[in-house]
C-alpha cells in the first residue's frame, strides 16, 4: 500500500473512534432504569403535533422537564410526554431507557420511594 493510502486509511479510522467515543458519552448520559421524581406543573411545556405522517411527539400533548434520583440519590434530569396534566406533588416512578427515554410512568407514595431518592424529593 502506498503512504497515502495508509495516512487516509489511518484518518478514517480515528474519525470512526472519535465519532464512536462521542456516541458511547452520549448514551452513557442518557437515562436508563428507574428514577424518582416528584410533578410540578411549572415545569411543563405544550406539545404541538406537527401534523405529519411521524409525529415525533408521539401524540403527547405536555412535555414535563423534571429532576429524578435512582435509588442512590443520583440525579438526572428527564423530560418525559403525557397526554394530561399530572397531580400536582404526586411522586412517580419513571422506567428509562436509553435513547427511547422513559417508556413508563407510575404513580407511587412517598413510602414507596428508596430512602436516597426520599431524601431529595421531600
Amino acid at each position: 500500500m502506498s503512504k497515502r493510502t495508509l495516512s487516509v486509511t489511518g484518518a478514517a479510522l480515528a474519525l470512526i473512534l472519535v465519532i464512536g467515543g462521542i456516541a458511547f458519552w452520549r448514551i452513557s448520559e442518557m437515562p436508563n432504569g428507574t428514577y424518582y421524581t416528584r410533578v410540578d406543573n411549572a415545569r411543563t411545556e405544550a406539545l404541538e403535533p406537527t401534523g405529519g405522517v411521524i409525529d415525533p411527539t408521539g401524540g403527547m400533548t405536555l412535555s414535563y422537564d423534571l429532576p429524578a434520583y435512582d435509588a442512590e440519590g443520583n440525579m438526572k434530569d428527564i423530560s418525559f410526554g403525557t397526554d394530561r396534566e399530572l397531580r400536582e406533588g404526586a411522586y412517580l416512578r419513571l422506567e428509562a431507557v436509553p435513547i427511547r427515554g422513559v417508556m413508563s410512568w407510575t404513580e407511587v407514595t412517598y413510602e414507596d420511594l428508596p430512602p436516597q431518592a426520599q431524601a431529595h424529593l421531600q
